[in-house]
C-alpha cells in the first residue's frame, strides 16, 4: 500500500517528543531530510524547527502558500477548524482516554475491575442462555440437547 501522508507544507502533526510531546503543529517548509520548519498557531508552539522523528503525521493538510508567514498559516488553522476536527478524531480521543487512566487512582481502578466483572457475568450469562436455546433448535453444537423432559414417577412393586 504507499503511502498516503507525506512531509509536505501544509501538513498537519502531533509533536511526539521533547518539550512540545502532544502538540499540534503544521509543517512550513522542510528543511533537509532530518528537519522541518513547523509552526503551531493554534496550539502556542511558536514557530522552529523540528526533526522529523519527533512527529507524527496526521490525516490533517491545510492549504497554504510555500513559507507562508505565522499569520496565514494561522488563518488557515482557523478557516479549517482544525482544533475542533483534532478533538473529535478517534486519535485526540485515544490520547484523553490514555491521560484518564493515567490519573486514576487506586480506588478508581478497583471500581473499574469490579464493575468489568459485574458486565463479564452477565455477558457470559447472557450467552451460556443463548447457546442452550440454540442448541436445542439444533442451529448450535453437533448434539440436539432435548427440552427437560418431565421426570418419571417411580411407583413401588408388588
Amino acid at each position: 500500500m504507499p503511502f498516503a501522508r507525506y512531509v509536505e507544507p501544509g501538513r498537519v502533526a502531533l509533536v511526539a517528543d521533547g518539550p512540545l510531546k502532544g502538540k499540534l503543529v503544521s509543517v512550513v517548509d522542510v528543511i533537509d531530510q532530518t528537519r522541518a520548519l513547523v509552526d503551531g498557531p493554534g496550539s502556542g508552539v511558536p514557530r522552529q524547527q523540528i526533526r522529523l522523528n519527533q512527529l507524527h503525521l496526521t490525516k490533517f493538510r491545510l492549504k497554504y502558500a510555500f513559507t507562508a508567514p505565522t499569520r496565514l498559516v494561522r488563518k488557515a488553522w482557523t478557516d479549517a477548524k482544525l482544533n475542533e476536527k483534532w478533538t473529535e478524531s478517534q486519535w485526540a480521543q485515544k490520547l484523553a482516554n490514555k491521560e484518564k487512566r493515567a490519573q486514576m487512582t487506586d480506588y478508581d481502578r478497583f471500581k473499574l475491575t469490579a464493575a468489568r466483572v459485574k458486565r463479564n457475568r452477565a455477558r457470559t450469562a447472557v450467552f451460556k442462555s443463548l447457546k442452550v436455546k440454540a442448541a436445542r433448535a439444533g442451529t448450535f453444537g453437533k448434539k440436539n440437547i432435548p427440552k427437560a423432559a418431565a421426570k418419571k414417577v417411580r411407583t413401588k412393586k408388588a
